[in-house]
């Protein structure tokens, strides 16, 4: 019997949502061993990760690691595997090197013929370039919210929400006025967020400031 290992992700975001959950890419994957007679090893699993860095998901690297000659590695979804079509061709000759096979069962291919290389291979691409488009969406949406001063996630510090919208907060406006004066007189990020911290000056959510903070401050396009 041919041997099969699973691989399933999901990511912090997406563990709520119906036919992705790890539940459910996990009975797939066990399903499709059963009715195509392979013996599935084993099941490796990457949870609350997102799939843009190879080296940050053990689960997959243990999955490709433990997949030899004659076997394959099976996936939910060539958007488990990968989020771009460079990784993705990469772990595809991976395992396509261990003389293994590589199967995405939402797109009903695999990669033991020419034509199935051929058409995970451009289905990688096409999926990258959705996941390019939806975020060019949302950043225009967020874009568009901003300039009508809707509220969006996270509140910026300077303004609150009120009744969908974004209303100056005074106080905030005069740390954010201070904030820019900071830079402009050649303080960096660091010592401002010290400056700050030392005057006993709470950030948005009451925590202390870092520089990170204050480079989402000053990179805010929004005024009171």
């Amino acid at each position: 019997m041919t041997k099969a290992i699973g691989y399933i992700r999901v990511s912090t975001s997406e563990q709520a949502l119906d036919g992705v959950s790890l539940d459910a890419q996990r009975a797939k994957i066990t399903a499709w061993a059963v009715a195509n007679d392979y013996e599935l090893v084993a099941i490796h699993e990457d949870a609350g990760i997102t799939g843009t860095s190879l080296d940050k998901r053990p689960g997959l690297q243990n999955a490709i690691s433990q997949t030899g000659k004659g076997m394959a590695l099976v996936a939910y979804s060539i958007s488990r595997i990968a989020r771009s079509t460079r990784d993705m061709l990469q772990i595809a000759d991976q395992i396509q090197g261990k003389g293994a096979d590589l199967v995405s069962l939402t797109e009903k291919i695999d990669t033991t013929t020419a034509a199935g290389k051929m058409v995970f291979r451009m289905l990688a691409v096409l999926s990258e370039f959705e996941r390019d488009v939806i975020a060019e969406r949302t950043s225009g949406a967020l874009a568009h919210k901003k300039a009508k001063r809707e509220v969006y996630s996270p509140v910026p510090l300077g303004f609150e929400a009120n009744e969908g919208q974004l209303r100056p907060n005074a106080e905030e406006m005069r740390v954010v006025a201070d904030i820019r004066s900071m830079r402009l007189a050649g303080l960096s990020l660091r010592e401002i967020a010290t400056c700050l911290n030392n005057k006993g000056i709470s950030g948005k959510k009451g925590g202390k400031f870092h520089a990170s903070t204050i480079k989402a401050v000053l990179c805010n396009q929004i005024h009171g």
